[in-house]
């Protein structure tokens, strides 16, 4: 792992938690690429290490949402608890993808969400 200095560690980290409380989880999708660019991390660790900042800045981020009346309760129980689901398949997939197919699904992904966000 690459040393990184602590201000720029504290700005990004400040940069992936705006992201996270702007788009509501959309941080990972920057901080997979940060953690492999900055801390030259293999594929498998940069992701796992992106979902283990995730959850805190999801539960900041979900606090002040709810704290603004923003979520819809029924929509966020039914699709909360798909999610919860969706995670644990995911999380034991992880390690089971090859490093160039999970950059690659990776990088459609964010393909896909940028088209989708311009064209809709």
């Amino acid at each position: 792992m690459q040393k990184v200095g602590k201000v720029k560690q504290a700005l990004v980290g400040i940069a992936i938690g705006i992201t996270n409380g702007f788009f509501g989880a959309g941080g990972g999708m920057l901080a997979v690429p940060v953690l492999k660019r900055m801390y030259k991390l293999e594929d498998h660790k940069a992701h796992a290490s992106a979902l283990s900042v995730m959850l805190p800045l999801s539960a900041v981020s979900a606090a002040v949402y709810a704290f603004s009346n923003l979520p819809e309760l029924g929509i966020l129980l039914w699709a909360g608890g798909g999610s919860i689901v969706g995670a644990v398949v995911g999380g034991l997939m992880l390690g089971k993808i090859p490093n160039v197919w999970l950059s690659r699904v990776f990088a459609a992904l964010m393909i896909v969400a940028a088209v989708r966000m311009v064209i809709f």
